[in-house]
């Protein structure tokens, strides 16, 4: 048998992108129009959680980390998630904020790429985030000190039993001061469809001044980039 790095047997996953277009004039006035419009798409399309996406940032070190993360929110001032604030791709926002996410829609052959700038969430936004999570996440929020070391997965759910019984059922579990969310100030939004012979299109909105507000026309210029 080949070897499954083999260019030979690799080449049988190729797809041949044939699902339409996308024109200038197909453009959405906003890229949070456009956005909102393709989330709706790819979620009709049955593909499973369109809001996870690839969080791309460089550590303190300066070396790249990516992270599978999901989108809890998107509007005018830009897109959130949350995470433990210790954790390893935070860690990599506070030494550089500057970031990408990237939403992997291959089923209906789309994606969006989204730059710009990640700061922290203020308290209250976080907290009522928190609050609205199912209980058992919100303990586990508590019981993973993410991106540290574990001696085996025993001690993680000793520790998730622990919380369990501090906190039982109906007891509120109060929001951890190691934990909250983000929001990324977009500088730029791509979106790329396939297209036959990987001529694929790719139309990007750009930011025409700091900060420039998602719903906002005035703000954003449209370029078409080689594929």
């Amino acid at each position: 048998m080949s070897p499954l790095w083999n260019p030979m047997d690799l080449s049988r996953f190729r797809v041949s992108y044939d699902r339409g277009e996308l024109a200038e004039t197909d453009l959405k006035p906003t890229p949070l129009a456009q956005f909102e419009t393709w989330l709706r798409e790819a979620a009709g399309s049955g593909l499973p959680e369109p809001n996870a996406m690839t969080l791309s940032a460089v550590d303190e070190e300066g070396r790249p980390t990516a992270r599978m993360v999901l989108l809890k929110g998107a509007d005018a001032a830009g897109f959130r998630f949350f995470t433990n604030y210790g954790s390893r791709k935070a860690r990599a926002i506070a030494a550089h904020p500057q970031v990408s996410l990237l939403f992997p829609w291959h089923a209906v052959h789309r994606q969006v790429e989204v730059r710009g700038t990640a700061e922290k969430l203020g308290t209250g936004e976080s907290a009522a985030y928190f609050r609205s999570r199912p209980r058992d996440s919100q303990l586990a929020a508590w019981a993973s000190r993410q991106s540290s070391p574990l001696a085996d997965r025993a001690a993680l759910e000793a520790r998730m039993a622990e919380l369990e019984r501090r906190w039982p059922a109906g007891t509120e579990i109060p929001v951890p001061d190691f934990w909250g969310g983000f929001l990324v100030r977009v500088d730029s939004v791509e979106f790329w469809h396939g297209r036959a012979s990987r001529l694929h299109d790719r139309l990007r909105f750009e930011a025409l001044r700091p900060d420039a507000p998602l719903d906002d026309p005035e703000a954003w210029r449209v370029r078409r980039y080689a594929p």
